[in-house]
C-alpha cells in the first residue's frame, strides 16, 4: 500500500540521517506505517525533509540493516516496510558468536537452560492448535525418517514451535539465535542419521507428555535429547566459533568416521 507523503513533515533544520531513520520508526512504532507500505522515493522523500537524496539514502540503509524496511530493485520497486527485526536480532547474536572464543559445552549449557525455560511457559500457555502443530511436526519428521530421507529441517522446526507455544517474543528472538548457531555447526560437519531419528522420538515424547500435563518428564527428556546431540559435535569440534568461520561455502560436508548422513 502506497503511504500518504504528509506523513514525512520537513525537517525544522539541516539534521542528519540517523534522525530521518528515527522519524520513520516512530511511524512504524505509531502504526501509520505497517509491513507492506511502500514509502516515496529518495527524491521525493528529499523533497518532502529539505535534505539531499545520500542522507535519504542513508536513512534507508540504516532501516534495512535493522530489519524494518527493504529496497526492491527494478520496475516498481523502491523502499518497503518489513519486519524483519527478530531475523537481524539472531544474525547480530550470530555476529558476536564468531567474535568470541565459544565452546560447544557453553553453547549447550545454555541452550539447555533457555530451552528448559522455554517449554516450562510453554506448558502453561499452550493451545490445541500449538498441539496440534507439533504433532504435525513429528509426523512429517517419521515419515521421512522411514523413506531414509533427512528431517532436520523438521527438527529444527519442533524447537521454533515450542518457543512460539510460550507466547514470549523474548524467548522466540533467542530460539532464532540457537537454531542459527545450531545450523552452522551441522552445515561444517556431518550428523549421525540414529541422532537425528531419535530426535524425532523425543519430539514425540515431549509432546505426549505435554498432553498428560507431566512437566518434569517433558523437561527431563528435553535436556536428555539436547544433551545427546551436544555428544555427537563436541568430539568433532570443541570451539565453536572456529566451526564456525571455518565452514565451507555451498554443500560442502565432511562425512564423520563410519560414514553418516548429513541430516
Amino acid at each position: 500500500m502506497t503511504v500518504d507523503k504528509s506523513l514525512f513533515e520537513p525537517l525544522e533544520s539541516k539534521r542528519s540521517f540517523e534522525e530521518i531513520s528515527s522519524k520513520i520508526k516512530s511511524l512504524i512504532f505509531s502504526g501509520h506505517l505497517k509491513p507492506g507500505d511502500r514509502l516515496p522515493s529518495e527524491n521525493e522523500l528529499a523533497k518532502q525533509y529539505k535534505v539531499g537524496r545520500q542522507t535519504i539514502r542513508e536513512a534507508f540503509r540504516i532501516l534495512e540493516l535493522s530489519g524494518f524496511l527493504t529496497v526492491q530493485k527494478g520496475y516498481g520497486g523502491g523502499p518497503v516496510i518489513q519486519d524483519n527485526i527478530m531475523e537481524k536480532i539472531s544474525d547480530m547474536i550470530l555476529d558476536a558468536v564468531k567474535l568470541d572464543k565459544l565452546s560447544v559445552q557453553e553453547f549447550t549449557a545454555a541452550r539447555i537452560a533457555i530451552e528448559k525455560a522455554i517449554l516450562n511457559e510453554a506448558f502453561d500457555k499452550i493451545d490445541e492448535v500449538d498441539i496440534k502443530k507439533l504433532q504435525e511436526n513429528v509426523s512429517t519428521a517419521e515419515d521421512k525418517i522411514k523413506k531414509n530421507e533427512s528431517a532436520t529441517v523438521e527438527n529444527f522446526n519442533f524447537h521454533t514451535l515450542l518457543a512460539r507455544a510460550s507466547k514470549n517474543n523474548i524467548y522466540i528472538i533467542m530460539e532464532g539465535a540457537i537454531n542459527a548457531i545450531h545450523r552452522f555447526l551441522r552445515r561444517r560437519y556431518a550428523f549421525p542419521y540414529d541422532k537425528t531419528k531419535a530426535g524425532a522420538i523425543a519430539h514425540r515424547r515431549i509432546i505426549e507428555a505435554i498432553i498428560n500435563k507431566d512437566r518434569d518428564k517433558a523437561l527431563d527428556i528435553l535436556e536428555k535429547d539436547l544433551i545427546t546431540v551436544s555428544g555427537s559435535l563436541i568430539p568433532i569440534s570443541e570451539d565453536l566459533s572456529s566451526a564456525i568461520l571455518q565452514q565451507p561455502t555451498g554443500d560442502d560436508v565432511q562425512p564423520s568416521k563410519g560414514g553418516t548422513k548429513n541430516t
